[in-house]
């Protein structure tokens, strides 16, 4: 799964149906750059801490509600990400989580379609805050 935001187990079953009671999740949380000027100067110290906190909080949320989670913070650029998290976990599926249209830079690139491409597995989409 990849998210920039803290996800439910709600969430994940959501998108994933009956499947997410028996699934193993890798929640991917890419040190996404607030700032053109601090992607550019490798000042990225914010961007992997506030990864890191959300995959963490995934984690947690998710294991306690039964959900069985690992977590991993990635590179900025997100497909990256996934490609770095799935050279180590044999993942079936990719959850992407979003927000609404134009709230996030990585949804303006189209992840979704761009990760169903380039991994040839299926991906699901789901959008926070509706």
């Amino acid at each position: 799964m990849l998210t920039v935001e803290p996800v439910s187990a709600e969430l994940v079953r959501g998108a994933l149906g009956d499947d997410a009671g028996e699934a193993e999740v890798l929640v991917v949380s890419p040190a996404l750059q607030d700032s053109p000027i601090r992607f550019w100067t490798s000042d990225s110290d914010e961007a992997i801490a506030h990864a890191q906190e959300v995959q963490e909080e995934s984690v947690e949320r998710l294991e306690e509600e039964g959900v069985d989670a690992a977590g991993d913070t990635g590179e900025s650029d997100p497909l990256q990400a996934l490609a770095d998290a799935l050279a180590t976990f044999d993942a079936d599926r990719i959850l992407v989580v979003t927000h609404p249209e134009g709230e996030r830079a990585y949804l303006e690139d189209d992840v979704v379609a761009d990760a169903q491409r380039r991994f040839g597995i299926p991906v699901d989409h789901a959008v926070v805050g509706r």
